[in-house]
């Protein structure tokens, strides 16, 4: 598997990475950060990119399952990192809803919102929504810091308290909206600016109604 991974690798990901993964001018080194970063970019298909100067985006993967996990062994293999999760990191059985909101609350709604739908940054970029991230990719995000997110190593959130966000999250794309459409459940302001705009609009269509009459 670590040899697919390497061809795999010097095929598709070393004109920017270095032939050995050391990095360049467009691009970070690889060594060391762990099957964990890689099965989260490349499953995403944030990875491979043509440009690598501007945010990765969540896009169709370009690597098979397969062929994911052979480049994030191969990368492993280059320094010691964090490794994919596994199954009893991921489970959530005792993690519990109400703690996870207030894990996210501080940690994260910062960026991604308090709705976890995402939200504007500096220079452009954007923290995405997280409604389509399943619990391998919150936990695997949240050990390798992607593109401007913050590192949540052991020693700043243990794996217990990843599974009470991973949780609060989960539930949070379960949610539906009671009202109707959710407008990008954006808050107050995005509400209020559609209730002020569409009612405008109806009370002019009312008006210019009653005048022609």
């Amino acid at each position: 598997m670590v040899d697919e991974g390497r061809e795999i690798f010097l095929r598709g990901c070393s004109s920017c990475h270095g032939l050995n993964a050391e990095g360049g001018g467009i691009a970070p080194s690889l060594i060391g950060v762990g099957a964990a970063s890689v099965d989260f970019q490349v499953s995403t298909g944030r990875m491979p990119m043509a440009d690598m100067s501007v945010q990765a985006i969540r896009k169709t993967p370009v690597y098979n399952a397969e062929e994911t996990a052979a480049l994030a062994a191969y990368i492993a293999t280059l320094g010691a990192g964090p490794g994919i999760p596994t199954a009893e990191m991921l489970d959530t059985t005792n993690a519990e809803l109400a703690l996870g909101g207030e894990l996210f609350r501080t940690n994260c709604a910062q960026c991604h919102g308090a709705t976890a739908v995402g939200g504007a940054l500096s220079e452009g970029r954007k923290a995405p929504s997280l409604m389509n991230a399943d619990a391998k990719n919150l936990y695997e995000a949240m050990v390798s810091g992607p593109q401007a997110m913050p590192l949540f190593a052991d020693s700043t959130l243990s794996t217990e308290e990843k599974q009470h966000i991973i949780l609060y999250v989960t539930e949070l794309q379960k949610n539906e909206s009671p009202g109707g459409f959710s407008l990008g459940r954006q808050g107050p302001v995005t509400e209020g600016l559609f209730i002020f705009v569409v009612g405008l609009g109806v009370l002019i269509v009312a008006a210019v109604w009653i005048g022609a009459k």
